[in-house]
């Protein structure tokens, strides 16, 4: 018959059982942190991305509008327009017919045209067509009113005649004294900005200041309305038909698309490979919008985050494992230091037993010299146990280095986040000027790529000599034109924060003897964190990069900003590894001091202080190259 437990075995088996509820709790717990956190970087840098193609295109939507919608003044200015409007005569009415379609072949635009008072075309470009605008009462369009009212006239609209959307850009005509007797309008195309949309990527949409999808790649978002239409709003499109009497559907999903600075995840319907019953699967996507001001339109792009919750899964299992093994060797270390502990303990107890014995019993020699002989071999055996046990302390030093060498390598990612943005921007302006036919300025921008990949290679590198020196590969280095390459890897960031660059660094004027490619990773980290003190700061951003020559012969390259300069206790802590002033998730703290390793590799140095004028300054201080070395 089965004994029942006894109360210290019920003691023990609870014990265990809170253990392990432990264990699952902290493993739980470290999942759940290692998930939010990877999924709120992948987010970050997601959107990054996002608005680097946001740009792109805003730019692009620039060059097409502003290329054409000065049309519309240059034909005001035309004599021959102003005289059909005031006097309209048959042969002034074909000269201005001729002018205008001239004009239109050679800007490239869908159409130009002229109204009168009354709101009718009386000159167009397109006088010879089938579906010409000559004689149309076109009243009713909101650039004809903004413009006969003496303002510049600009919205986006559906052609009733040829039922083609373009982009309307209109001016008044006045007469000598003033009086406005006529309008001159130019429809621009907008082929040129539906290929930039497709060439996102990702799906997106351009809405006008009526929150109406006017393009999209995606036929069913095309004039939906992204928010509910007021009343008012509804009668005045339809007044004008702005849409060509189009209807206006809603949009599948609420989109807060006007809130472009904050952070959106919405759910779009995505057709699935195998959908059941026919049906669309909701996917989760982070949603990033950007107004385009010149044309009043929304830009909005949507990045599927399947992958990043993916990312973010393998992170969490990876954090999980990790946990697991180091709960598995605090165990093992416990256990280990139990034994050792018993070891004591029995040695003390011997120790004890041969002085009773010695005391006692005297005549017994010859058992307390076998007594001492077996003490002997215990504290033999205790001393191999101690080394035993300090070698596997050795061994989880070095472990443990290793661990922080592998967070080190972490470091080096913030370094390629700049070169990849212009490798990004240099592609996609390969393919645009390959398909314009310009070979001489693709084949620069793909020179520039590939100098970019070397150096990004030579970014990588020092992971490598983290754990073993290797010298660098000093040669003669013009100053300038590091600063240089520095420059366009930080352009976009320069002028996002609206900084103002002051480059005293003139070509051939100062040359140092260093391994060019290190020098422009310091110099990216110098300028990169200069632009990050000034970009919160009110007033007058000011960057300036400047060399001199010290009393012992060496080339200085200074970085000074005129941002908020450096606390007395953040100064003497700069150079620290994992001390940082920025928010957290936006530095490791480990750009500084890889820095000044750099500098101190090639035999410069890296030194920080405050400008007199206020803000920070870092100086480079690099060795020149002597008359006898070979360049």
């Amino acid at each position: 018959m089965r004994q029942p437990f006894s109360v210290d075995e019920l003691r023990a088996g609870r014990l265990r059982l809170l253990r392990l509820v432990g264990v699952v709790l902290v493993l739980l717990v470290l999942a759940v942190t290692t998930y939010r956190y990877s999924e709120s970087r992948a987010m970050q840098l997601a959107r990054v991305e996002a608005g680097h193609r946001l740009e792109l295109f805003a730019a692009a939507v620039d060059g097409v509008i502003r290329r054409l919608e000065h049309v519309p003044s240059t034909v005001e200015l035309n004599p021959d327009v102003r005289a059909l409007l005031v006097a309209p005569e048959v042969v002034t009415r074909m000269r201005v017919n001729a002018y205008l379609e001239v004009m239109s072949r050679q800007v490239g635009a869908i159409a130009i045209f002229v109204l009168d008072q009354d709101g009718v075309v009386v000159a167009a470009s397109n006088w010879n067509d089938v579906t010409s605008f000559m004689g149309l009462d076109l009243s009713y369009r909101t650039y004809f009113r903004w413009a006969y009212a003496g303002l510049t006239g600009r919205h986006f609209a559906v052609g009733t005649a040829q039922g083609e959307p373009g982009y309307y850009v209109s001016r008044p005509v006045r007469d000598s004294e003033g009086v406005v007797v006529g309008v001159t309008v130019v429809k621009i195309g907008l082929g040129d900005i539906d290929l930039a949309l497709g060439a996102l990527s990702e799906p997106a949409l351009v809405a006008d200041s009526n929150g109406v999808v006017i393009m999209s790649p995606r036929e069913d978002w095309r004039y939906t309305a992204l928010e509910p239409m007021r009343p008012s709003l509804q009668a005045d499109i339809e007044r004008s038909r702005l849409y060509d009497n189009r209807p206006i559907r809603p949009f599948p999903v609420a989109v807060p698309f006007r809130n472009w600075s904050a952070d959106a995840t919405v759910s779009l319907p995505v057709p699935a490979l195998h959908p059941p019953r026919g049906r669309t699967q909701m996917v989760r996507h982070q949603m990033v919008s950007r107004p385009l001001e010149r044309v009043g339109w929304w830009l909005v792009l949507f990045s599927d985050l399947s992958a990043v919750h993916r990312q973010a899964l393998a992170h969490a299992a990876l954090a999980v494992t990790m946990g697991g093994l180091l709960l598995m060797l605090s165990l093992y270390l416990a256990q280990r230091r139990r034994i050792v502990r018993q070891k004591l303990e029995n040695q003390a107890m011997l120790e004890q037993a041969n002085l009773e014995l010695e005391e006692t019993v005297q005549r017994r020699t010859q058992d307390l010299s076998t007594t001492n002989a077996r003490l002997r071999e215990e504290i033999v055996e205790r001393r191999n146990a101690e080394r035993t046990l300090r070698a596997a302390q050795d061994e989880l030093v070095q472990a443990a280095k290793l661990a922080v060498l592998g967070q080190l390598a972490t470091g080096i990612t913030h370094e390629l986040t700049q070169p990849l943005g212009a490798i990004r921007t240099l592609s996609g302006n390969a393919a645009e000027f390959l398909r314009r036919g310009s070979v001489e300025t693709t084949a620069k921008n793909l020179s520039i790529i590939s100098r970019l990949a070397d150096q990004m290679g030579a970014i990588i590198s020092p992971l490598r000599t983290f754990a073993r020196k290797s010298p660098a590969v000093p040669a003669r280095v013009d100053v300038a034109h590091a600063v240089a390459n520095a420059l366009l890897l930080l352009d976009q960031k320069l002028q996002r924060n609206a900084i103002e660059l002051d480059n005293r660094v003139a070509a051939e004027t100062a040359i140092a003897w260093c391994d060019p490619i290190r020098l422009e990773q310091v110099l990216v980290n110098l300028i990169g964190n200069a632009a990050d003190a000034m970009a919160s700061q009110a007033g007058e951003r000011r960057l300036v990069l400047s060399t001199h020559t010290d009393d012992a012969g060496r080339l200085l390259l200074c970085v000074t900003d005129n941002g908020p300069g450096l606390a007395p206790e953040v100064l003497a802590r700069v150079f620290e590894p994992f001390f940082t002033t920025k928010p957290v998730g936006e530095g490791l703290g480990l750009g500084l001091p890889i820095s000044r390793d750099i500098v101190r590799e090639f035999g410069g140095e890296l030194s920080a202080s405050n400008a007199p004028g206020g803000g920070a300054c870092f100086c480079i201080t690099l060795p020149v190259p002597h008359l006898e070395t070979p360049t």
